[in-house]
C-alpha cells in the first residue's frame, strides 16, 4: 500500500490501494458487504479488471458506508446515478452500488459470499454463481462484450449453479444468447450432440426443421 508522502502511485496500484482501504474500512465499521463484479471475479480465478472495483452494500447502510470510506481517505461523490455511489483513490474508482441488475442489494446476497483473501486482505466475496448472473443480466445491445465474459466463466465453470443462473438470465436475450454459446463451447454443463441443433424449437440440423 502507498506510504504516506511517497510518490503517487501507478493506476494499477492505486487501483488494487482503494479496493484494500474500502474494504477495511467497511469491516471496521461493521457493515455487512461483498466485493463483487471484476474484481470478485478475479479472486475466483478470472483476469484481472483494469477500470474499477466494486462492491456492495444494502441501501440501509449506505450512509455510513460513505462515511467509514471517506474517513479512510477517498475522495466519495453523489453521482446522478441513484444506484450506487463512487469514490477515488488517486484518480482510481470504486464503485459502491446498493442496487444491482436493477434490485436492492440484500443481506441474503451479501450472505452468500464466501470470505477469501484478496490482495492480502481477508474479505467477503460475492459467490461465482451471483457475479456470472449479474454480468449476464447487464448484457445489452450497447454493452455486449461477450470476450471477456467468456475469459470469465472458463476460469469460474467449476464454481458456478449453471441451473441457477439459466433461472436468472430467463427474461434476457442477450444472456440466453451467450449461454448458447457457452454451451456450444463445452464451457458450460451442457455438452451438446455433435450436428445437433440445441436451440429451442429447433430439430436436429440433418433433418427437416420443425
Amino acid at each position: 500500500m502507498t506510504q504516506p508522502g511517497a510518490a503517487p502511485p501507478d493506476d494499477r496500484t492505486a487501483l488494487q490501494d482503494g479496493l484494500r482501504l474500502t474494504a477495511v474500512a467497511l469491516m471496521d465499521a461493521g457493515i455487512p458487504f461483498a466485493l463483487v463484479g471484476g474484481y470478485a471475479a478475479w479472486a475466483r480465478g478470472a483476469p484481472e479488471p483494469s477500470h474499477d472495483a466494486d462492491f456492495a452494500v444494502t441501501e440501509q447502510d449506505v450512509d455510513r458506508a460513505k462515511a467509514a470510506i471517506a474517513a479512510a481517505g477517498l475522495d466519495v461523490r453523489d453521482p446522478a446515478e441513484n444506484w450506487l455511489f463512487k469514490a477515488f483513490h488517486h484518480g482510481q474508482l470504486v464503485d459502491v452500488l446498493f442496487r444491482m441488475v436493477g434490485e436492492p442489494v440484500t443481506a441474503e446476497l451479501l450472505a452468500r459470499s464466501d470470505v477469501l483473501e484478496v490482495l492480502a486482505v481477508r474479505m467477503p466475496v460475492l459467490s461465482a454463481t451471483d457475479v456470472v448472473s449479474a454480468k449476464l443480466r447487464v448484457l445489452g445491445e450497447h454493452a455486449c462484450d461477450f470476450g471477456r465474459l467468456l475469459a470469465i466463466v472458463r476460469a469460474l465453470r467449476e464454481q458456478i449453479d449453471w441451473d441457477r443462473v439459466r433461472a436468472d438470465v430467463g427474461g434476457h436475450p442477450y444472456g440466453r444468447a451467450f449461454l448458447f454459446l457457452a454451451d456450444e463451447l463445452g464451457i458450460t454443463d451442457v455438452r451438446p450432440t455433435p450436428g445437433t441443433d440445441v436451440r429451442p424449437g429447433r430439430a436436429d440440423a440433418t433433418g427437416p426443421e420443425e
